[in-house]
């Protein structure tokens, strides 16, 4: 036994020389024998281990992978989760907290509370962006609840209230909003239905949120009572990122995009004479706005002007899968990357579909919807060289004696245009603002600006969305703004009006 074991440990360990230079010929047969066997128990046991080391590498794959989803929550889901007014957790937090206030990033408090209720300074004014927080919470209210129950009060005083029982006061949260524009935003909508974005950009700061029909969120025992025996009422609705409307022309520039795309050589030499009233595409009757006519037209002069007619003509020639593509990298029946709720904007046109619907999708018709916050990012994108920045609402938070307690960055969500596509876009959108439809609105500008309008009828054509989107100054874009307003034909309030305001407020601060 103890010769073949010297035998084996040759075998396996080496005595000098290789394992395969082991001369089998100068061992007994029943050394053979055993070696034989053990070569067999080797083989065994090597089957036997695969599947324990498989299980090993499952078992550290598997453990890695938690350790990741748990750094992930920890830092992008954390804030998401903890502030989602379904967590009961807050409701401890309430107990124990008084909670914070909001202000605008110029220094206006916004919410705050008052014997005992919460209280909401300018009433309507900020009604859906900065929210409320009875019954349920919405807005800021929602988006900050986590910052607004928290207390970074000095420790000692923090350790008095709790002996004594008392509450302690919460975080102030700081937005990105600016008061004088989204009064501006306010008082140009003239009472009239719809939305109003403004943001910047290269952050993706909101700086002003606008819907109406409004509310008073201090008669929120009112407002949600009416809002739940009428099912007709909308007053809660926060029509500017969770209404969806047809986006009329608007929605050319993308179809402008995908052209440019298809036709990388085509669209610089694309013209259209649209020389009649009315003209056929796809069986369908298509006509300019007012019934007028265009004449001859590139495509920088077809979108100046807005003429359907030759964006009908443009949809017919566009791969409509490749068309669908690019629309849902630019979020169509896509979430948003927003933290507050949001609409889904949807684009159903594909392969399948009847080809009837390609005229009218072609320019903002049809079947295609989009919010208000949408239409401003995707502007945004063009605005910022092709790089779509994350919304957002929350610039920082404090405690409640100033001290800075967080800051929030601006995120980006991906490169959707090369420079090349946001050089000619722009160059398009100006000329809708120096002589095309927007013309009349922006004269006498001191910046320059660029835009597109749109008008989109809805209930059989017996009233009109009337839209605006665009971006100033031209060299150096610092502000952005999406405007929709309803019933246009009948209140007289026009989208483009209501942007030449909000710009022309925007550039009187102090600064610009």
């Amino acid at each position: 036994m103890k010769k073949n074991e010297e035998i084996l440990k040759k075998k396996r360990k080496g005595s000098g020389k290789p394992e395969h230079e082991l001369d089998m010929s100068l061992l007994t047969p029943e050394q053979q024998e055993f070696l034989k066997r053990e070569e067999k128990i080797d083989r065994i046991n090597e089957r036997m281990n695969r599947p324990v080391i498989g299980i090993t590498y499952i078992c550290a794959f598997l453990f890695v992978g938690l350790i990741s989803y748990i750094l992930h929550f920890m830092i992008v889901e954390k804030d998401q989760v903890i502030s989602n007014a379904a967590n009961t957790r807050l409701d401890r937090y309430a107990a124990n907290v008084i909670r914070g206030d909001i202000m605008t990033s110029d220094g206006k408090k916004i919410a705050t509370n008052r014997n005992g209720s919460r209280y909401y300074p300018y009433g309507k004014l900020f009604a859906h962006v900065a929210g409320y927080s009875d019954y349920s919470k919405a807005g800021i209210e929602l988006v900050g609840n986590y910052y607004l129950l928290e207390s970074h009060a000095n420790p000692f005083e923090r350790m008095v209230h709790t002996l004594r029982e008392e509450k302690n006061m919460g975080d102030t949260v700081i937005s990105t909003l600016n008061y004088e524009l989204q009064e501006a935003a306010y008082d140009a909508m003239s009472g009239a239905d719809g939305a109003v974005v403004a943001m910047e950009p290269d952050t993706g700061k909101i700086l002003a949120m606008v819907s109406k029909p409004d509310f008073d969120p201090n008669d929120i025992d009112e407002v949600w009572k009416e809002a739940n025996t009428n099912p007709d009422s909308s007053m809660l609705l926060n029509r500017a990122s969770q209404g969806l409307y047809p986006p009329g022309s608007t929605f050319k520039l993308l179809t402008t995009l995908s052209f440019m795309r298809q036709k990388p050589f085509g669209f610089m030499t694309y013209s259209y004479d649209c020389e009649k009233k009315e003209e056929i595409f796809n069986g369908v009757s298509v006509h300019c706005y007012g019934r007028k006519t265009h004449g001859e037209e590139d495509l920088s002069l077809a979108l100046a002007n807005s003429c359907n007619q030759a964006y009908a003509d443009i949809g017919t020639k566009l791969n409509v899968r490749k068309w669908r593509e690019t629309m849902e990298e630019f979020l169509f029946n896509k979430s948003l990357p927003y933290t507050d709720a949001s609409a889904v904007s949807r684009f159903l046109l594909d392969a399948k579909s009847d080809k009837g619907y390609i005229p009218q999708t072609a320019f903002g018709q049809g079947d295609t919807l989009i919010s208000p916050l949408h239409n401003a990012m995707i502007t945004a994108t063009i605005a910022n060289g092709g790089l779509m920045m994350k919304p957002y609402l929350i610039d920082s938070v404090e405690n409640y004696k100033g001290s800075r307690i967080r800051k929030f960055s601006p995120s980006s969500y991906d490169t959707l245009m090369t420079s090349k596509e946001v050089e000619i876009l722009t160059s398009y959108m100006r000329r809708v603002v120096t002589e095309g439809t927007a013309a009349p609105y922006f004269s006498g500008a001191e910046y320059e600006a660029a835009g597109k309008t749109g008008t989109a009828e809805y209930e059989n054509g017996a009233h009109d969305y009337s839209w605006f989107v665009g971006f100033a100054s031209l060299e150096q874009p610092e502000i952005v703004v999406s405007v929709i307003v309803e019933q246009s034909d009948v209140n007289g309030v026009k989208a483009s009006a209501v942007a030449r305001r909000i710009f022309d407020t925007y550039y009187s601060l102090e600064g610009h």
